[in-house]
């Protein structure tokens, strides 16, 4: 489900991977028309893992709905002019280039000399444009090293693509930023967005890089406690396993309460619960095992607590109605070639404004006579001359077989 806020707003997404095609997605979402290049069958990401028995990859089709799909050869000068000509059409909505492709002739000072009020947002790996991945960046932040029992030696690596996700959104955020300043002042603008400034500058944010600075230590691991306050994982009479949370001072309050862990503990500020985690979690402990899950849910229910069944993915979609289509921000989507399955709209949920329907993910060039015809204005007989000379493509349903024109 998506919202029409940015209708009047045209993204050209030439990208692979995560970072840049959230991004877009996440502007789609909010009603921009965002048109993803491809080569012709496909880029590196286009049959990535995980796979539908159909044959199209659940990865490369999950973050790129509600977008359309244009083919192009970019290896070659017709191509890439082409693109060029696609990211500098002329008219209020158009400009606007997200990706993560850092080559010459898709630069923003070349693009700008074409249209002056070009925005640009280019992510790379590094801030000096050297490659980098979320795993490589997520290795320096230390994280592995502190995650369950890890260490440098042997980090704990974790299967989010955090850095990603978050380079995502700030991407979004930029480019809507710098749409928002140049309908005010007429100026386009170049955005950057390395992912190890994004992983690094939110250690810094945490107060984690303060940490190692002023007080010159590096934290250590802690299984599955929670840094700083209470909070850690328990096991329930019935064989399940929950996770308990205790922050804020009502959340603490409502867990002592529930596990019956008396006056003296109900009063431990935040830090003195921190320090005294492992003799809190043996009382906790104690009493979630003497009961069966239902049981720990009607107590934590009655006083509030805050807590959550671990589930894998297929028990969540079966039997969490926070993913069911009872939520507005989930929906059952038809994608071809892969079917009908649960999906998910923009997270965001605005009051009064109404979502529409989020279209699958489209076949690879599917819009491609569509876009050519109403961005650049070619006629029938030049898009003909494009297909046959093979710089552009039509819609590819079969991932093996290129459809003539």
């Amino acid at each position: 489900m998506n919202y029409p806020l940015l209708r009047n707003l045209r993204v050209i997404e030439s990208s692979a991977f995560v970072a840049a095609p959230l991004a877009g997605m996440a502007l789609a979402q909010f009603g921009a028309d965002v048109v993803r290049v491809d080569l012709i069958g496909g880029g590196i990401d286009y049959g990535r893992l995980p796979m539908a028995p159909g044959g199209r990859s659940l990865y490369w089709t999950g973050l790129n709905k509600h977008k359309r799909s244009i083919a192009i050869d970019i290896r070659r000068p017709e191509g890439r002019e082409l693109l060029r000509a696609l990211v500098t059409a002329a008219g209020p909505q158009g400009g606007v280039l997200l990706t993560n492709i850092g080559t010459p002739w898709l630069s923003h000072a070349s693009l700008a000399a074409q249209r002056a009020d070009l925005i640009s947002c280019t992510i790379t790996g590094n801030g000096d444009g050297s490659s980098a991945l979320d795993y490589t960046v997520n290795a320096a932040t230390g994280f592995p090293a502190m995650t369950g029992g890890g260490s440098v030696e042997a980090p704990v690596n974790h299967v989010l693509p955090a850095w990603d996700i978050a380079c995502a959104y700030q991407a979004a955020f930029a480019v809507t930023a710098a749409v928002v300043q140049r309908r005010e002042t007429g100026a386009g603008a170049e955005l950057r967005l390395a992912l190890s400034d994004v992983a690094f500058s939110t250690l810094a944010n945490l107060g984690m890089l303060a940490e190692a600075e002023l007080l010159g230590q590096d934290r250590a691991p802690l299984g599955n406690h929670i840094y700083g306050a209470f909070g850690r994982d328990f096991g329930t009479l019935d064989g399940q396993r929950i996770m308990v949370a205790g922050v804020s001072a009502s959340q603490w309050a409502g867990l002592c309460a529930a596990c019956e862990l008396g006056p003296v503990t109900t009063a431990m500020d935040e830090a003195t619960r921190f320090a005294a985690r492992e003799a809190i979690a043996a009382s906790v402990a104690d009493w979630c095992a003497r009961r069966p899950l239902a049981e720990i849910e009607r107590v934590f229910a009655q006083h509030k607590v805050c807590w959550g069944l671990y589930r894998t993915v297929t028990d969540l979609l079966a039997n969490d109605p926070r993913v069911s289509t009872r939520n507005p921000v989930f929906e059952q989507i038809d994608t071809p070639g892969v079917g009908t399955h649960r999906t998910a709209g923009s997270p965001v949920r605005i009051a009064g404004v109404a979502r529409s329907a989020t279209p699958p993910a489209p076949w690879l060039g599917q819009h491609t006579e569509a876009v050519l015809s109403e961005v650049l204005g070619l006629g029938s007989a030049a898009i003909g001359q494009l297909f046959d000379a093979g710089v552009v493509a039509g819609p590819e349903r079969d991932p093996y077989r290129q459809p003539s024109h």
